[in-house]
């Protein structure tokens, strides 16, 4: 019996329409049902020749269903309307009372309705709508005629809503999909971002102590500073390793261990990083940085090793300052001076990533020349901390 089932469910499911077998198989089951009632109502009467045959004309579509090879899907439901159509006009030949034979149409229009254009389904519709139409004029209909024909729409209108829904519910998973390869692409690129802002601020840093320890061998024959010079690029390389682990490990299905993400406070560990490879940086708060707000720390946190990175990379060995104002908003002002001509800036995520980042939490970043400076200027609005109540209000 099992095993019965599950040909049954298998068989539903191949169909191509999308339908799973729990919407399939009560359709059929009550195409048979209805069928073998109103072959019983007449096999009680006297006058019932042809009536096993329109009963078995009208429940053949399942009996296909269940036996017969796979139905193409433009072919299924025009076998069903012609078997159901033929079926009851034959059931109607002989009339019985309290008919159930016109309810074959009903059913018959509702699997239609579900599987087919409106055009195709309509057609099927007008078709069903003669046959009681006929059976009345010829006195062979057992419910009047208004009756037949509600029914016969009542059964239409079933599969539209059927097949109206599941559209709707294929465009809502087609959206979803769309809506999660997009998901995945932000994600990347984020992913990308952090790596970039990583590798870029990690490496030039540790250029420089290695720089500095091999001047320091190679020139002063300091052995102190080439060590204490060696010792700090080591521990910024595990740093970056440490970084790019954590942050590529967001690719991995596993959860992974939290780890405090930097914040603003962190900015004046970053800037003495780059004073101990030899870079003059001056950093100066003004402010309570108590009130701006973890995302807002870390954005700026994110831009100042940017800033700092292209400071090294593209200013080697000129003095920077590093500004961070805390007052009616937030701004963060990365300053250099220039060294030779100032062309077009190379192409790549750093100015990008952190304009992206600023306007992400509503704010806004500028980079370029002023004077014969590189400023990069990152402002952000107040903090919305006015619509928490004082420690006061909450007592």
């Amino acid at each position: 019996m099992r095993g019965l089932i599950r040909y049954v469910h298998g068989r539903a499911a191949a169909l191509p329409f999308g339908y799973p077998p729990a919407v399939v198989l009560p359709g059929h089951a009550c195409l048979v049902v209805v069928s073998a009632v109103a072959v019983v109502q007449r096999l009680a009467a006297e006058d019932a020749d042809w009536t096993l045959v329109g009963g078995l004309l009208a429940i053949l579509p399942v009996v296909y269903l269940l036996v017969g090879t796979p139905i193409p899907a433009s072919g299924r439901p025009v076998g069903v309307a012609g078997c159901a159509l033929l079926g009851t006009s034959i059931l109607l030949v002989h009339p019985v009372p309290n008919d159930l034979a016109p309810l074959i149409l009903v059913v018959m229009l509702a699997e239609c309705a579900a599987v087919t254009s409106v055009r195709v389904s309509l057609t099927v519709a007008a078709l069903a709508a003669l046959v009681p139409t006929a059976a009345a004029a010829v006195g062979h209909l057992g419910y009047g005629l208004p009756f037949s024909l509600v029914a016969v729409a009542l059964g239409w209108a079933t599969g539209f809503i059927i097949r109206t829904q599941l559209r709707s519910f294929e465009r809502e998973r087609q959206v979803q999909a769309e809506r999660a390869v997009q998901a995945a692409d932000d994600e990347r690129r984020r992913i990308a971002r952090e790596v970039h802002d990583v590798v870029a601020h990690s490496l030039s840093i540790t250029l420089l102590h290695l720089t500095g320890a091999r001047r320091a061998l190679q020139e002063d024959r300091d052995v102190d500073d080439a060590v204490e010079a060696l010792t700090d690029a080591e521990r910024l390389g595990r740093q970056a390793i440490a970084d790019i682990r954590r942050t590529v490990g967001l690719l991995d299905s596993e959860p992974s261990k939290v780890r405090p993400e930097p914040g603003i406070d962190d900015i004046a560990d970053l800037v003495s990083d780059v004073v101990r490879a030899g870079v003059p940086v001056t950093y100066r708060l003004d402010g309570d940085a108590r009130s701006v707000s973890a995302a807002t720390g870390l954005a700026l946190y994110r831009i100042a090793r940017e800033s700092l990175a292209n400071v090294v990379k593209h200013s080697p060995g000129t003095a920077a300052l590093v500004r961070l104002v805390i007052d009616d908003g937030v701004a963060l002002t990365v300053a250099n001076a220039l060294q030779g001509a100032v062309g077009a800036p190379e192409p790549g995520n750093g100015i990008a990533g952190m304009r992206q980042r600023a306007e992400l939490l509503g704010g806004r970043l500028r980079a370029g020349p002023a004077g014969d400076e590189w400023v990069v200027r990152a402002e952000f609005s107040p903090e919305p901390n006015d619509l928490l109540p004082t420690p006061e209000e909450a007592r």
